[in-house]
Order: structure tokens, then C-alpha cells, then sequence
């Protein structure tokens, strides 16, 4: 597998970990739960981790891009979709944003 690939792969399971963190924290009921704060904690931890693994062989300034602008997103569409939170046309519009940026950041990367 090439470099850049694995790199890819890396900082997807970064953003995928970050997510997972996110989620738990929600249900870590400001960290009184010991078992949704423990897997915050790992989440967050593997996060960082494996970011930095994979700005290697990538870009430092377009791996976080595409990590925080693909962690929004992901997160704010779970939030919508497991915790019913607003899904407004502003809202949904700006989560377009943050995608067609990613693909712009990534577009321009190559």
C-alpha cells in the first residue's frame, strides 16, 4: 500500500475515533459517568494518535482541515440524526459548506 494511502486510511480512523469521543462525551453527563468518560478519553487519546501518524506522509495543514472539517460534519449529522437536534436549512447548508471545502482542500492538495 502506498504512503499517501495509508496515510488516507490513518487519518480517516482519526476522525472516526475523534467522532466516537464526541458521542461518548455526550452521554459522559459532564464526565459523572465513568464508563461514556473513559471512552471519551481513549477516543480523544487514539484521535491524536493517529493524526499523528498520518501527517507523516501528509500535509499538516490539510490533515487538520480534513480532520475537523470531516469531524463537524459527521458529528452534526449524528446529532440530527440520534439526538433530534435542529436539521434547518441554514444548518444543512453549512454542513454542505464544510464538505465541498474538504473536497476543495483535497482537490487542490493533488
Amino acid at each position: 500500500m502506498r504512503d499517501s494511502t495509508y496515510a488516507w486510511l490513518v487519518l480517516a480512523a482519526s476522525v472516526l475515533a475523534e467522532v466516537a469521543g464526541t458521542m461518548a462525551l455526550r452521554h459522559s453527563d459532564g464526565f459523572t459517568r465513568l464508563i461514556p468518560s473513559l471512552i471519551t478519553g481513549l477516543c480523544y487519546t487514539a484521535a491524536i494518535w493517529l493524526m499523528a501518524v498520518s501527517v507523516r506522509n501528509l500535509a499538516v495543514g490539510l490533515a487538520y482541515a480534513v480532520w475537523a472539517g470531516s469531524g463537524t460534519a459527521v458529528t452534526a449529522l449524528l446529532g440530527i440524526i440520534l439526538f433530534e437536534e435542529s436539521a434547518s436549512l441554514l444548518r444543512l447548508s453549512g454542513l454542505g459548506l464544510i464538505i465541498s471545502g474538504v473536497v476543495v482542500l483535497n482537490l487542490s492538495a493533488q
